[in-house]
């Protein structure tokens, strides 16, 4: 069975409008563990409009299953700011945040600077090299990696030389082609997860996944691995609230 994440940023993002601690982003984590989640995905930017840095270590004790941390570890070396764990001010960014908590996954993102999300995988050609030692400093760590990629073939085989335990398919293009025609639109992921297989990759996906289009796509590439959804997921909370909803999820993924 594929795994659900379920990335709490847009939580974060609620609680950061009127600033206090509600809703509680700690307290919202244990509970989709307790409605069935299987991991708690956080996306910390260097901006911490949504997860803060303070967030990812008032996590790391509480969460049960599977603590994935997502980001762009290049460059984020020049976040200024207190490092949470003992109040030094001192360049503290992504790396350093990930190599001190030590989470079970870390999913390596190529946010561009003032991006309002993600949109676009890494191009594994061109950053070869630079995959290659920070995925060597992360498995040092004993932290699983993957990357973030489209569904580019190329681009999948040059991510498993890079050393990376698994790549996460960048689905926006999917979810936004379902609608018009879901058998067009999952032909590229399946042929990508396909070469990932190949390559002895684990796979997971995220973007833009929802209550729509998830199930056909976890039944046309049944070895997925995870999928990490955030932003659907808790609008469809507004609605359902977070045990039906997680409820539903799951379901899509049987």
């Amino acid at each position: 069975m594929t795994r659900l994440s379920v990335n709490i940023n847009k939580v974060a993002t609620i609680r950061n409008a009127r600033g206090g601690n509600v809703p509680n982003v700690v307290r919202f984590a244990q509970d989709c563990e307790r409605f069935g989640a299987q991991g708690i995905t956080v996306h910390p930017r260097p901006d911490e409009r949504h997860i803060r840095y303070r967030d990812v270590y008032d996590l790391k004790p509480v969460v049960t299953t599977e603590f994935n941390i997502e980001g762009n570890p290049r460059g984020e070396r020049d976040h200024m700011g207190a490092n949470p764990s003992n109040s030094q001010s001192k360049p503290y960014g992504f790396v350093d945040l990930v190599k001190e908590i030590r989470p079970a996954q870390v999913t390596l993102v190529p946010d561009a600077e003032g991006v309002l999300t993600s949109n676009a995988g890494w191009d594994t050609v061109k950053n070869q090299q630079y995959l290659c030692d920070i995925v060597k400093e992360f498995k040092a760590c004993s932290i699983r990696v993957s990357i973030f990629i489209d569904a580019n073939p190329q681009m999948i085989e040059m991510a498993a030389k890079t050393g990376t335990d698994r790549v996460e398919l960048y689905t926006e293009s999917y979810a936004s082609h379902y609608a018009a025609g879901r058998e067009e639109a999952i032909r590229p992921f399946v042929e990508a997860a396909k070469v990932a297989r190949d390559c002895g990759l684990g796979l997971n996906a995220g973007h833009d996944l929802s209550l729509e289009n998830l199930a056909y796509f976890r039944q046309q590439i049944p070895w997925l691995d995870e999928v990490s959804i955030g932003h659907a997921l808790i609008s469809d909370a507004l609605y359902l609230g977070i045990e039906e909803t997680i409820h539903r999820y799951l379901e899509c993924l049987k």
